[in-house]
C-alpha cells in the first residue's frame, strides 16, 4: 500500500495558509469591507434610504456612496463610513480583537 506525502496544512486554519502565503492583510480587509457594505445597505434598507438621498443627507455624491456600497473595493475611509451611520441614525463600534 502506497503511503501517503503529508500534506503541511493538513490541521491548520484558513488564516494560518493566507498568512504563510502574504494575503492574510488584504483578504481581511475585503471581509471586513464586505460586512460593512452589507451593514449599511440593510440600514438603508430598513430605513427605507436611497442611494440619492443618503448622498444628500451626507453632502456628498453618489459615487461616493456607490464605492462605499461596493463590497470589493477596500478604499473608504473611517470618515465616510462614519458619516453614512450618522446619516442612518446609527453610530460606529470599532474594537481591536486578539
Amino acid at each position: 500500500m502506497a503511503r501517503k506525502k503529508h500534506n503541511p496544512h493538513v490541521g491548520s486554519d484558513f488564516e494560518d495558509f493566507l498568512a504563510e502565503e502574504g494575503q492574510l492583510e488584504g483578504a481581511t480587509a475585503v471581509a471586513i469591507k464586505r460586512v460593512l457594505a452589507w451593514q449599511i445597505a440593510q440600514a438603508m434598507k430598513d430605513e427605507k434610504v436611497s442611494q440619492a438621498e443618503l448622498a444628500r443627507r451626507m453632502k456628498t455624491s453618489r459615487a461616493v456612496i456607490h464605492r462605499l456600497l461596493d463590497a470589493d473595493d477596500p478604499s473608504v475611509t473611517l470618515s465616510t463610513i462614519s458619516r453614512a451611520a450618522a446619516a442612518l441614525g446609527r453610530n460606529v463600534r470599532v474594537q481591536f480583537a486578539a
